[in-house]
C-alpha cells in the first residue's frame, strides 16, 4: 500500500526566498509580503489543499560573502529585506482550523527563557498547531550584527544547542504539572502553587525561575531540523521529529535519509523526512513546459550565487568559470559545502553551478502535468524513502493555486494523499499523539520530574 505523502509549503517572510529573481515576473505578488492579507490568503489556499503546514524559513544577517559585499543580495532581494516569521502565525491561524505552522528561530541568538514563552504563546493561540525549526545559524554577518566578533565553530554551535534544548524541555515539560491550573472561582485560586516547579540551570544558560506560560496543548512544539552535516544529523537524531533534507538526486538523498533513520532508531525513535522540491505544473506537459520557460526568463544566477556563497561560506566570485570547486572547511552550512564536494559524484565548477540554477537556485524543478508531477513525487517516496515534500514557491500565488487545483486531486485519486484532516494538534496529525513521549528527552523530563519539586 502506498504511504500517503506529507506536504508543507516552504516560504519566508521576504521577497526572494529560494528561486531567486522570480519576484520580477509580472504576475508575482511576493513583494506584498508586508501585507497581512497576502499571508492570510496563502493560509486559506494551503488549508483548502490539505497541506500539513506552512514551513517558514528565516535568517538573521545578510548574504555578504559573494564578492565580499552585500550588494548582490540587496540588489536582487536575496532574503533581504526580511521580517520576523513568528508574527505572521496568529493572523494565519485565525483564518484556518487545521493548517500547521513551522517557524525558524535561531538557538544562538534567542534567549531561551523568553523564547520558551513565545513558543508556548503561539501554541496556545493556534490551539496546538505550532512547530519550530531548530537552527544554530551560519552567517558571519549575523554574528557581527549581534555584537560578536564572529561565529562559534560549527560543531560548538550544536553543542550549545543541545544544552539550549535541555533547558527548553525543562521549562515546557517540567515546570508546570498538567493539573496546576485549577481555575477555581469559588476559592479564588487560579493556579495551585504546589504544582508549579522552579527550573534551575547553570552552564551556558544560567537561570532560576518558573516557566511563565501555563501548559499548552503540545507543551513542546513539533520539532523540525534541517542540518544535514554529520553533527547536524546527530542533533536531529536526539531532538527532531521532522527533518528537512535537500538533494539533487534520489540516490544521494536516499543515503542521507537512511543515515538519519538509523541514527534516530538507535535512540528508539522514528522521524518524518521532508525533501525540498519545486513544482511547475499545468493542465498538460506542454503548458507546464511553457510556464517553466516563462519563469526561467526571470531567474537570476547572480542572486543564486550570492545565496549559495553565504550558505557555504565560500566566495564563488573568486572562482574561474571552469575551475573545480574543492572542499573548504568553513563555519557556515557544512551540508551545502559537502553537497558539491564530498557527496557529489562529479566535480563542480562555477559554470556548472550557474547551469544548475535554472530558476535561481540549485533545486531542480519538477516540470509537467499533474500526472507527471505525481509520478515524480511517488518516485521520490519510493526511491529516496522520504515521507513528504517542502514545496518552495516560484511565482506567487499562482504556483500554490496551481498545485492545489491540479496536483492535489491526482494525488488523492492515486491514494497518495489524504481527503481530510485528522483531528487534534499538529503533532496529533503527524504522529497520533499531542505531546512528546519517551524515549524523546522532552517526554522523559515530563514523566520523571512532575511532582518532584524543583527541576534542575
Amino acid at each position: 500500500m502506498m504511504r500517503q505523502i506529507r506536504l508543507n509549503a516552504f516560504d519566508m517572510n521576504c521577497v526572494g526566498h529560494i528561486q531567486h529573481g522570480l519576484w520580477t515576473h509580472p504576475r508575482d505578488r511576493s513583494a506584498d509580503y508586508t501585507d497581512l492579507a497576502y499571508w492570510t490568503s496563502l493560509a486559506r489556499t494551503l488549508e483548502r489543499g490539505l497541506f500539513d503546514g506552512l514551513f517558514l524559513a528565516d535568517v538573521v544577517g545578510v548574504y555578504d560573502v559573494f564578492g565580499g559585499s552585500r550588494d548582490a543580495a540587496l540588489r536582487h532581494a536575496v532574503q533581504v529585506p526580511v521580517n520576523d516569521p513568528m508574527l505572521l502565525v496568529p493572523a494565519m491561524a485565525v483564518v484556518t482550523e487545521h493548517l500547521g505552522f513551522g517557524v525558524t528561530c535561531n538557538t544562538t541568538y534567542e534567549p531561551p527563557y523568553l523564547f520558551a514563552r513565545r513558543m508556548s504563546t503561539l501554541d496556545h493561540l493556534t490551539r496546538g498547531r505550532i512547530g519550530w525549526n531548530m537552527v544554530t545559524g551560519y552567517l558571519e554577518s549575523a554574528a557581527r550584527a549581534m555584537g560578536l566578533k564572529g561565529q562559534a565553530a560549527h560543531d560548538d554551535r550544536y553543542d550549545a544547542a543541545d544544552e539550549y534544548m535541555d533547558l527548553l524541555y525543562q521549562l515546557w515539560e517540567g515546570s508546570w504539572e498538567d493539573g496546576a491550573v485549577v481555575r477555581d472561582r469559588a476559592r479564588g485560586v487560579f493556579t495551585d502553587p504546589a504544582r508549579v516547579h522552579t527550573v534551575r540551570h547553570g552552564g551556558r544558560y544560567p537561570m532560576e525561575g518558573i516557566h511563565l506560560s501555563e501548559p499548552s496543548l503540545q507543551r513542546t512544539p513539533v520539532l523540525y531540523q534541517a542540518g544535514a552535516s554529520t553533527r547536524g544529523r546527530e542533533f536531529a537524531a536526539t531532538h527532531a521529529e521532522c527533518v528537512f533534507v535537500n538533494g539533487t538526486s534520489k540516490s544521494t538523498v536516499a543515503g542521507l535519509v537512511a543515515d538519519l533513520r538509523a541514527r534516530a532508531a538507535a535512540n528508539g525513535r522514528d522521524i518524518v523526512v521532508f525533501v525540498g522540491a519545486t513544482v511547475v505544473t499545468g493542465r498538460t506537459d506542454a503548458e507546464a513546459r511553457d510556464r517553466f520557460e516563462d519563469y526561467r526568463a526571470h531567474a537570476s544566477a547572480e542572486a543564486g550565487l550570492a545565496h549559495f556563497s553565504a550558505s557555504t561560506g565560500m566566495d564563488f566570485a573568486r572562482f574561474a568559470m571552469d575551475e573545480p570547486i574543492v572542499h573548504e572547511k568553513t563555519e557556515a552550512n557544512q551540508s551545502n559545502v559537502e553537497a558539491i564536494t564530498k557527496r557529489s559524484e562529479t566535480a563542480w565548477t562555477k559554470r556548472k553551478l550557474i547551469d544548475s540554477m535554472v530558476l535561481g537556485s540549485r533545486q531542480p524543478p519538477i516540470v509537467g502535468s499533474a500526472e507527471r508531477v505525481a509520478d515524480e513525487m511517488r518516485a521520490w517516496v519510493e526511491e529516496a524513502d522520504v515521507d513528504g515534500f517542502n514545496l518552495s514557491r516560484t511565482v506567487m500565488p499562482e504556483c500554490v493555486e496551481d498545485f492545489v487545483q491540479l496536483v492535489v486531486p491526482v494525488l488523492q485519486e492515486r491514494g497518495m494523499y489524504k481527503h481530510s484532516y485528522a483531528a487534534g494538534t499538529l503533532r496529533d496529525k503527524l504522529f497520533g499523539h499531542a505531546r512528546l513521549v519517551p524515549p524523546h528527552p522532552a517526554g522523559i523530563i515530563r514523566e520523571r520530574r512532575h511532582g518532584r519539586g524543583d527541576v534542575e
